[in-house]
């Protein structure tokens, strides 16, 4: 039931915003509330989320671990566009949605649903990997769908969320503290920035038209999410000196669904912001179900 209440919960925003877009339709854009959270609320996020607690080198061993296996898939989703979709746009959709994966949202209460408080240090700083892995990988790709190699690589460095988070892990290494009433403004920035990207998202959900649907992108982004990642995951995870605990929380940050940061980054480089809408929109739908499976599967983990 806690895992439920926590989905609802977050899909609240999505309604709203959905709602929103329907009744006030030309008068409020995505494209500027998207410029707004990636260029100020984000970056506020990441480093309210990087100097809440202090970071022992011991609890980095999940996202490095995080980290790698999304590698791994990475490189498996980039073979699989490549084989299959000659569009530049879509195969960078294919190579990249499924595996920024919705690890604050979403990631996060379930964490705590499923094992309690003290998973929240891990899954913070797998989501904290994430979003590193979302603003370097994730723009590279969805900036290639319409942008040269060396101009993707100038939206990286032009963000201002990598260079936050940086600035907050030096902060956090040695032990600068900020005041109180700094870190509460940038707790408000924070939240007020999750809220938005699930607005944005119900916005861009008012926008697709069953009948004009990629099922083909939606089949095998689909297929590669709820298929072929839990695969490698598991392989990789059974392969390390990993204890159950951590283990369970590493494999369920991996399986959630598809992140609005995904409509975000299409919106801004102009890479089918539609399209991935639904993916996001059709992967969390999919996730209610599949959630029941995760939690039978990561019970018999040993």
């Amino acid at each position: 039931m806690d895992i439920f209440l926590s989905i609802i919960a977050v899909y609240i925003f999505i309604l709203l915003g959905f709602l929103a877009k329907k009744m006030l339709k030309e008068d409020i854009q995505e494209k500027s509330l998207v410029v707004l959270t990636i260029y100020f609320l984000q970056p506020m996020l990441t480093f309210w989320g990087l100097s809440t607690k202090k970071i022992d080198t011991a609890m980095l061993q999940s996202p490095l671990y995080f980290v790698m296996i999304i590698f791994i898939c990475t490189v498996c989703s980039f073979l699989i566009a490549s084989t299959f979709f000659k569009d530049k746009k879509e195969r960078s959709i294919i190579t990249v949605s499924s595996v920024i994966s919705n690890t604050g949202n979403l990631g996060i209460p379930l964490g705590i649903a499923l094992f309690g408080e003290a998973s929240i240090i891990y899954t913070t700083l797998i989501n904290v990997a994430n979003i590193f892995i979302s603003y370097t990988i994730g723009v590279y790709f969805y900036s290639r769908g319409s942008f040269s190699f060396r101009d993707s690589i100038k939206n990286i460095v032009k963000l201002p969320l990598i260079w936050f988070a940086l600035l907050a892990l030096i902060f956090n290494f040695n032990d600068i503290t900020m005041h109180k009433s700094i870190l509460y403004s940038l707790q408000m920035g924070a939240y007020a920035g999750m809220v938005l990207q699930l607005i944005i998202f119900g916005m861009y959900l008012y926008s697709i038209k069953l009948k004009e649907l990629n099922k083909k992108l939606l089949l095998h982004v689909s297929l590669i999410k709820f298929i072929l990642i839990p695969i490698i995951s598991f392989i990789v995870l059974s392969s390390l000196e990993l204890d159950r605990y951590m283990m369970q929380i590493i494999l369920l940050e991996l399986l959630v669904p598809l992140a609005v940061t995904n409509i975000n980054l299409s919106s801004l480089y102009n890479c089918k912001p539609i399209d991935v809408t639904s993916l996001v929109f059709f992967t969390s739908l999919f996730f209610i179900p599949y959630i029941v499976l995760i939690s039978l599967l990561l019970e018999h983990i040993k």
